[in-house]
């Protein structure tokens, strides 16, 4: 097979691949170079009231299949996954950007996060209460909460859905996904895989479209039990506020602001590994990569010395050529959010080391860009930068540090560089985070819970926790044995 063998062009709806309702298409192009791809339907409440309807039909026979065909249907669609993981990665690169070692690992922690829930499934267990009266019996036990709307980002359009996807079929869920207009087929692939693999009609539906009118029309409708959304804080918010009508667990993984803490006494080397990973991966288009890296001043310039040269020697281009490091920003836009942060930056006082502007190869390609001299006063302290720029802040001591990182609304990821235990543990109190990375660069694993606090979310993603979002608690009381 190829990568545009899994280019589904239709929206999957009770088994059915179908076009919008009024024909009409939305074109899918390749960011590095704008060229079209492809089309997607266009599609809006009426398909996606369809959607729900296939999803709530399905519901009552897949939740009462047994345990293990539900994990077995997930291990299969583990090795497909993987079976296709050089196909699906490619496919991701064409319509998103990364490099293609990006995109095969980002297919490949997709397919293990499958592989966890197969097999956490097993381990949805409730519990039997001591009753304080004689005679009764008091159990808790678990059920699948039952269709589930889900909403995707453009960063990450394959493994996003993934972390979505997998609890919700593992406990007996059907699905309503609406993958990112930008990066639909990575997100349609999965209707394709899980057909594939055995799933029964309308137990998994992809549309593609309007995403005020899908989304609306998933909010709206009191079916759908449990709305699950990975973006911006802002959106974020609006889907909060409308769930509130039918009532609907939401869980939201937002937007962040991470800080990346080096310490005097951290490894210098193992700092500046760490900063590249985290910032540059993905352009910087990660909602956990490195946004303000605070640097203490007995390593600040040896840190930047390094950083630069590294950032320097970074191969941009298309992201399926040799060695590619960093490819095209999504669009325009991301590329004038990032030219407004420099701008803003260098007029309050900041110098940019390197980079600083668009690339030569032009379109949406931006130059790797490291900047000194940031400060609190700068707009990439309190936004989300989501590119490739990396502002250098000086500090002098650890309260400081603590007191810098914590001074904005977001609190999904943050990172620190240190030889000191104390200190670690200290930041792991002080720090107003969901997630800490202490001496690594790269956390994200699927035995962990992803997630963060404040403002960049509610639930978790991942872990023994990752679950639960998907489950309603029962309790019985049986009285008179």
């Amino acid at each position: 097979m190829a990568f545009q063998d899994w280019m589904k062009q239709a929206n999957l709806i009770g088994g059915d691949w179908v076009g919008a309702d009024g024909g009409e298409t939305i074109d899918v192009t390749n960011p590095v170079d704008g060229s079209v791809i492809g089309t997607v339907p266009k599609g809006g409440r009426a398909e996606t009231a369809r959607a729900i309807d296939a999803a709530a039909a399905a519901f009552p026979a897949f939740r009462d299949i047994s345990l293990m065909e539900r994990c077995g249907l997930l291990w299969k669609l583990h090795d497909a996954l993987m079976d296709h993981q050089k196909d699906l990665a490619e496919l991701l690169t064409v319509e998103m950007g990364k490099p293609l070692a990006e995109a095969m690992g980002e297919i490949a922690i997709g397919a293990q996060y499958v592989r966890w829930f197969a097999e956490e499934a097993r381990r949805a267990k409730g519990e039997i209460v001591p009753a304080g009266v004689n005679g009764r019996r008091i159990l808790v036990t678990k059920h699948a909460i039952g269709v589930v709307g889900m909403i995707t980002p453009w960063n990450f359009p394959s493994s996003m859905l993934a972390r979505k996807v997998a609890p919700a079929l593992a406990v007996g869920c059907t699905v309503v996904a609406k993958p990112a207009t930008a990066t639909p087929y990575s997100g349609l692939a999965w209707g394709a895989l899980a057909e594939e693999v055995g799933y029964p009609a309308g137990v998994v539906n992809v549309v593609t479209g309007s995403a005020r009118e899908i989304a609306g029309a998933i909010m709206d409708d009191a079916r759908v039990r449990k709305v699950t959304f990975t973006g911006s804080t802002e959106v974020g918010k609006e889907l909060i506020r409308q769930s509130a009508d039918t009532v609907k667990k939401v869980s939201m993984e937002l937007g962040g602001n991470a800080p990346f803490l080096v310490f005097d006494d951290a490894d210098l080397d193992r700092a500046v590994e760490g900063a590249m990973v985290s910032k540059f991966r993905n352009a910087g288009q990660t909602c956990v990569c490195a946004n303000r890296i605070y640097v203490q001043s007995g390593i600040h310039d040896a840190f930047v010395e390094r950083l630069v040269e590294k950032t320097r020697a970074m191969k941009v281009g298309d992201g399926r050529e040799k060695g590619v490091e960093q490819g095209p920003m999504i669009d325009m836009d991301a590329v004038e959010k990032v030219e407004a942060f420099v701008e803003d930056a260098t007029s309050k006082g900041a110098e940019v080391v390197t980079g600083g502007g668009r690339h030569g190869k032009g379109g949406t390609f931006f130059e790797p860009t490291v900047m000194t001299g940031a400060t609190q006063a700068m707009r990439f302290a309190s936004e989300e930068i989501f590119g490739p720029l990396a502002p250098i802040f000086r500090f002098e001591t650890e309260e400081e540090a603590i007191e810098m990182a914590n001074d904005t609304v977001y609190g999904l990821a943050c990172y620190a560089y240190t030889a000191d235990l104390g200190r670690a543990f200290r930041l792991n109190e002080g720090l107003q985070y969901g997630m800490i990375g202490i001496n690594s660069g790269l956390i994200t694993t699927v035995e962990a819970p992803f997630g963060g606090v404040k403002e960049s979310g509610l639930g978790k993603e991942g872990g023994s926790q990752g679950l639960e979002d998907y489950l309603e608690t029962k309790y019985v009381c049986v009285d008179g044995i």
